[in-house]
């Protein structure tokens, strides 16, 4: 199980889709919490400001003067970050504020500006102006007040910071519960996976496993699991419907042939002429010959059903190839001299070592062989081979310079009873191929059918087995 594989998953996946929307939601809260602030501190302040000014307009323009100058040492320092009296003509009477700050207007509303204190740093402060009288009747003055905004600034950066130390351990703590949850789904699947691959490979008893929970997981396993034994049945009555065929065939036929044979030898205990012994031979050899086929033709099923089945593993050890395929050269080399063919066996250096069953493999190289002797005509030449590819996997093949097999045609060949057009003509049922398939699919293996080509020039097939590298076989058997 990989890295990669868990942060794939589902769950991992739906729990970072929280996590964003946990984050989102925080960052709206922040948000919204800063909007809180600003509006809290812009009424709070705003309130300070005319309670002030309504407290100083009371004070006579000679105490006021007075009190603006003593700020530092009375209660207004609290209150007030800024406090100043100017005429109307913008210059300093009294207080803090030696300048008129800039872009400042003598209007009733409170006002937000960039301020410089004493010490030269800039501050943005909230600013309300109002007219006091002044020293001489009928004259007025500007009272100007101000009040620092470093308390929401504060509050702000307060808030900001409360944020993101909470947000870090929420968002920590949310993707080591998707990589617990989605290392436990994953096992869940890998197990599954590897339910479904052994179905895959023709192993229908097997089922996907089921825990205690009850969840998604479980019920979808469960209805698969009740469809793979609905599946398991239908197939298994399927194959025992042709099972029972052919052993209720096997049975009439072999009775038929019991009797041509007490039928034959009546018949030569009779006289007759030449002529009629020579048909009547004749007629017992083409009733012989149709039998026999039918008897081929009923093993073949039989023996593919049994394959198909599954029930031939227990057979499968570690072997090496070569001198299976050298006992099927030397066997079949007399049919090939017969047919003036030319059978050799390319030799490998060391042994090319597989994992299967001797006797499957021995029918496989039969078939393959009495194929390419069946369709390579007088002259030609069938070669056998093994070895390994750039990935270890064993291999070996058959090569003719037969008639060839075309593209079309390479996958229905392996169907049961399919008959090319170039074999049509050639005895056979169309099973070989067919058995071929299903040892190959017994032993894990793949099939490549491919032309025989001799330099620019395409002559005949080649077969050609990959079986899986033996450790791994091994471990999937």
């Amino acid at each position: 199980m990989s890295r990669s594989d868990l942060f794939r998953t589902a769950a991992f996946r739906l729990t970072l889709g929280l996590v964003c929307v946990v984050v989102l939601g925080m960052l709206l809260e922040l948000i919204l919490l800063y909007g809180q602030i600003s509006t809290y501190e812009q009424l709070r302040t705003n309130d300070l400001l005319r309670r002030s000014a309504s407290v100083l307009m009371q004070e006579a323009p000679g105490d006021l003067e007075v009190r603006l100058k003593e700020r530092s040492t009375s209660e207004l320092r609290i209150f007030l970050n800024a406090a100043a009296l100017f005429d109307r003509d913008h210059h300093p009477i009294a207080g803090d504020m030696t300048t008129w700050p800039a872009g400042l207007t003598a209007s009733p509303s409170t006002q937000n500006l960039s301020f410089v204190l004493p010490d030269h740093s800039v501050t943005v402060m909230r600013f309300l102006v109002v007219e006091v009288p002044g020293m001489q009747p009928g004259k007025t003055r500007l009272l100007v007040l101000g009040r620092s905004r470093h308390m929401v600034d504060e509050l702000r950066r307060v808030a900001r910071q409360c944020a993101l130390f909470s947000m870090v351990p929420v968002v920590l703590f949310a993707l080591m519960a998707g990589m617990i949850l989605s290392r436990r789904a994953l096992g869940r699947i890998t197990k599954m996976h590897h339910s479904i691959e052994q179905i895959v490979k023709g192993q229908l008893r097997e089922r996907l496993p089921v825990g205690r929970g009850h969840d998604d997981l479980d019920r979808l396993a469960g209805s698969v699991n009740r469809m793979l034994d609905r599946l398991e049945q239908l197939m298994g009555e399927m194959r025992d419907v042709g099972n029972d065929i052919a052993h209720d065939l096997r049975t009439p036929l072999a009775r038929v042939q019991a009797r041509l044979d007490r039928l034959n030898g009546f018949a030569q205990a009779l006289t007759s002429t030449p002529e009629e012994e020579l048909r009547f031979e004749q007629a017992m050899a083409l009733c012989q010959r149709d039998l026999e086929q039918c008897f081929s033709v009923i093993t073949a099923l039989l023996r593919i059903g049994e394959i198909e089945n599954g029930q031939r593993r227990a057979g499968f050890r570690r072997m090496d190839i070569m001198p299976l395929i050298a006992d099927m050269a030397d066997l079949y080399e007399p049919n090939a001299e017969t047919q003036g063919l030319t059978l050799s066996v390319i030799p490998h250096e060391g042994p090319v070592e597989l994992w299967g069953d001797a006797d499957l493999l021995n029918e496989v190289l039969a078939n393959l062989l009495d194929n390419a002797l069946k369709f390579t005509g007088e002259g030609g030449a069938v070669t056998l081979r093994a070895g390994r590819n750039e990935l270890g996997e064993p291999w070996f093949e058959v090569r003719d310079t037969g008639v060839g097999i075309a593209v079309e045609e390479r996958d229905a060949v392996m169907g049961r009873f399919y008959r090319a057009d170039k074999s049509r003509h050639v005895p056979g049922s169309g099973l070989g191929l067919s058995l071929v398939a299903a040892i190959v699919r017994l032993h894990e293996a793949r099939l490549v059918i491919d032309e025989n080509r001799q330099g620019d020039v395409g002559s005949g097939t080649v077969f050609r087995l990959v079986f899986p590298v033996p450790e791994q076989a091994q471990c999937a058997g």
